[in-house]
């Protein structure tokens, strides 16, 4: 399987690309919107602010063809910020729309009273089976670094949830739409599981 990590600068993108091709994908790291067409899936990264990472997916011209690409099945993995842009919104800065691939949005952690952002191990518990959790049993530790969190607007997308200060999700998927809000690459062997079982999806008929 080739994944193709979407490189706008703004990512761990070579500790993810090295993860993903431990678990045996074929990565092609690029920020050309045609090698987007090409690819058996995708993987979406992101450390940084909402916005620019809106600005520079726009400047690269990869919207659109992340949009296209996803609507015509290809499995899409976003890690980390990679997740958030996959809502429609984000409070964060000025404010920004994102890719509109879920329904939600994205607001400030609610941690009254702990150190936010929040950085460190989180046990993540399971409240659907996913894909991405396969084997994993009904909850697993992985490294998170965030200060917003994801509001999806429909229960039914929301995979796992950590805790720091409020229930968080984690975890989200709709069809081939996924998104971890850690970082799996940091996330020993339960977070090479992870990127293992989503390296094995296929595009959708």
């Amino acid at each position: 399987m080739t994944v193709v990590l979407v490189d706008y600068g703004m990512g761990n993108r070579r500790s993810v690309e090295k993860a993903l091709e431990h678990v045996g994908a074929r990565v092609a790291r690029t920020d050309d919107a045609g090698a987007l067409a090409a690819a058996d899936a995708i993987v979406l990264p992101g450390v940084g602010a909402f916005p620019e990472a809106m600005r520079r997916l726009a400047a690269l011209g990869l919207v659109e063809p992340l949009r296209e690409r996803a609507a015509a099945g290809a499995p899409l993995l976003g890690i980390c910020l990679g997740m958030q842009l996959l809502f429609e919104w984000s409070e964060e800065h000025e404010g920004a729309a994102g890719l509109g691939l879920l329904p939600g949005t994205v607001t400030r952690l609610r941690a009254p009273g702990l150190k936010v952002p929040h950085i460190g191990w989180s046990t993540v518990t399971f409240t659907r089976p996913s894909v991405l959790t396969d084997g994993l049993g009904e909850a697993a530790a992985f490294y998170h670094v965030h200060t917003y969190a994801c509001r999806p607007a429909e229960e039914s997308d929301v995979v796992g949830r950590g805790e720091y200060g409020e229930r968080f999700v984690s975890i989200v998927e709709r069809g081939n739409v996924m998104g971890a809000q850690f970082h799996p690459e940091k996330s020993s062997l339960d977070g090479l599981a992870l990127l293992r079982n989503f390296v094995g999806v296929r595009v959708a008929a």
